[in-house]
């Protein structure tokens, strides 16, 4: 295959990766509402009809937990089919099936039968939504055993992250941030293993620990973090589970104090399981206790209130400054 380089969108790079594996694997099949002629409310699918017929790529009911049960009776039988939830909000009807039978398929036969699959589900706020249209659920699939839970962060990451989610043999739930479905940047058609955060940024000072949308606003703190003489890390997860212990612990002992950043509600959300590891595993390099910035714990607002839910620089170098400088 040719390398494809240049500047795509997160929802092209999606879309490139899927058509690059429905391409290399006959096996691989893409449905869900509205994927088919239409391509998808966000274009993601865009173009994968008429390039590999409906028997490829195709709409279902709108089911969801049809959608995903279908996907599950597929996968058993040697098929490869990645599944589109449209909306956050929207794969709700479905989470029996996610949970009672897609993480369990494995464990429930002692490992004779696996689920290839993947359950994309656009998510998160930043789109002026209205209600089902704009939730973080990210936490329901972690706390889950058996899922692997993947958000690209980068539009690169959206193609490679992807890629190795088709491959992988077990289920994947494969969260893509809408806010940065229109973020631009160059795309290499690179493949990466699941299970890895990298470090976006060096610092020295603080590490902001972000995932999906909330890279890029980590990015954003920190740079202007440096007018106020912070030197600040960035630690993207990429994989939410299995969590990269060794890349976090490694960023919070070199600088000694951390602050996590998600959209999702505080009490109960996926940034408390990563402070408790971080606490419990770097807790004798830590000057300061590690800290939150998330959204408040009500239901996401209507598009004129989104702005003050959502995490935004100001909001996340408040929280750095609550952090003490004096040596422990």
């Amino acid at each position: 295959m040719a390398p494809v380089t240049g500047q795509f969108t997160m929802a092209q790079a999606i879309n490139q990766a899927l058509r690059d594996a429905m391409t290399e694997d006959p096996n691989v099949v893409v449905f869900g509402e509205d994927v088919g002629p239409y391509g998808g409310v966000f274009t993601v699918t865009e173009g994968l009809t008429a390039q590999f017929g409906e028997d490829r790529c195709f709409d279902s009911p709108l089911a969801e937990s049809g959608i995903v049960g279908t996907a599950v009776g597929m996968a058993m039988y040697g098929m490869r089919p990645v599944v589109e939830m449209q909306f956050d909000a929207f794969a709700y009807p479905a989470f029996e099936q996610i949970t009672s039978h897609v993480a369990k398929m494995r464990n429930r036969t002692r490992g004779k039968v696996a689920l290839p699959m993947v359950i994309r589900i656009p998510y998160g706020g930043g789109i002026g939504g209205v209600e089902h249209h704009g939730d973080s659920s990210e936490a329901y699939y972690t706390h889950t055993p058996g899922l692997t839970v993947v958000t690209p962060g980068t539009t690169a990451d959206a193609y490679s992250l992807l890629r190795a989610a088709i491959d992988c043999p077990d289920p994947v739930v494969f969260m893509e941030p809408k806010s940065r479905y229109w973020s631009r940047a160059e795309l290499d058609l690179v493949r990466t293993d699941l299970s890895e955060a990298l470090v976006r940024r060096q610092g020295k000072d603080v590490t902001l620990i972000a995932y999906g949308s909330t890279v890029q606003t980590a990015l954003e703190t920190a740079e202007a973090a440096t007018e106020e003489g912070w030197d600040v890390e960035v630690v993207d997860l990429r994989t939410l589970t299995p969590l990269d212990e060794d890349t976090v612990c490694a960023s919070v002992r070199k600088t000694g104090r951390a602050v996590v950043v998600h959209e999702s509600s505080m009490f109960g959300g996926y940034g408390a399981e990563v402070v408790a590891t971080v606490t419990e595993k770097c807790f004798h390099w830590l000057a300061a206790p590690v800290l939150r910035v998330g959204g408040f714990d009500v239901p996401y607002p209507p598009k004129d209130l989104e702005e003050h839910q959502l995490p935004h620089p100001d909001r996340i170098l408040d929280t750095i400054a609550r952090l003490q400088w004096e040596e422990a």
